[in-house]
């Protein structure tokens, strides 16, 4: 049987708190508003504590997969620390260092689209896949990327919603973002389409056609990129956005006129829905990225744990 882990998504709206040993076994799930640093933490810290007592044994891990931009690097001076987002009061906060200073045990941290692509190869969509992309359209835009085997990271991490986009001839919307303001993030996140229509995309009612017009044309540029630089096998697109009727079926569509075959390969053209897909994993894909990365980092850390003795025995 699996270690008992805790799995946290971290979000931007809201945070998501499970305790669990699987996708099968999520012993309990809480989410509250994320507000400021010390109390949205400290909520999922208490829920933690919880949790163990309940259990009547502590958990082996912990599983962080949060909104960002965030410093993954380990050799860095602030990594697990939340760098330059938009969000009030939440650059610079430590999240890693609050939990590993707390319960004492490993802690997998990455971003909320990374440890979402995590979980959709574990047990979701992209089972069996690789390289496998994860897009989720919400408050913001943004993408997590497995290849390898590992999550991609570098100089940072993707940041596939601040790529630029060709604007709709249609469309004379400034945009949102507040470094680039007509990327992609800027011209089709939930809070884009709730500025140009002055509603939310659950009530657009008489412009709800033009909105799927509109965020088809740009997602559907993002999944051209995103084959041209990665070739995935198989992008993944999840968040309240694609909720909207009929705008998953849009996006296939426009991707595949998009690429118009120079990507010569049935996934792109007649087999594009089984390439642009939803989430296996639904609405969890989320909160099973922090349990998917706090296995792992559960996995990594007993690994080391076993080479160090096997040097120490050597000597």
């Amino acid at each position: 049987m699996n270690a008992l882990v805790a799995g946290i998504e971290a979000g931007g709206t809201k945070f998501v708190c499970t305790v669990g040993t699987g996708p099968d076994d999520l012993r309990a799930v809480k989410s509250f508003p994320t507000t400021t640093p010390h109390e949205t933490l400290g909520q999922a810290i208490t829920f933690v504590h919880e949790q163990q007592t309940l259990a009547g044994a502590p958990v082996a891990a912990i599983g962080i997969a949060c909104f960002g931009p965030v410093d993954l690097r380990p050799d860095s001076p602030t990594f697990g620390h939340i760098t330059s987002t938009p969000k009030p009061s939440w650059g610079g906060t430590d999240v890693v260092g609050m939990f590993r200073d707390t319960f004492g045990v490993p802690v997998g941290f990455d971003t909320d689209v990374n440890g979402a692509a995590l979980a959709e190869s574990q047990w979701g969509a992209g089972v069996g896949l690789d390289p496998l992309v994860y897009v989720t359209v919400g408050t913001g835009v943004g993408g997590g990327v497995l290849v390898n085997g590992g999550l991609l990271h570098g100089l940072l991490h993707p940041e596939v919603g601040h790529v630029m986009v060709r604007r709709h001839v249609d469309d004379h919307f400034a945009g949102l973002c507040p470094y680039h303001g007509d990327c992609l993030e800027g011209l089709a996140s939930g809070p884009a389409i709730q500025a140009r229509w002055e509603r939310p995309a659950t009530d657009l009612g008489v412009d709800r056609d033009q909105a799927v017009k509109l965020e088809s044309w740009y997602l559907a540029q993002l999944a051209a990129s995103l084959t041209y630089l990665l070739s995935p096998e198989r992008i993944i697109m999840g968040g309240g956005v694609l909720k909207l009727p009929g705008l998953l079926d849009a996006v296939r569509a426009d991707t595949a006129a998009v690429i118009n075959r120079y990507v010569d390969v049935p996934a792109t053209s007649s087999q594009v829905d089984t390439y642009v897909v939803p989430p296996g994993l639904g609405d969890r894909a989320g909160i099973l990225g922090g349990v998917a990365l706090a296995q792992r980092a559960l996995t990594q850390h007993t690994s080391a744990q076993r080479t160090s003795a096997q040097r120490s025995s050597q000597h």
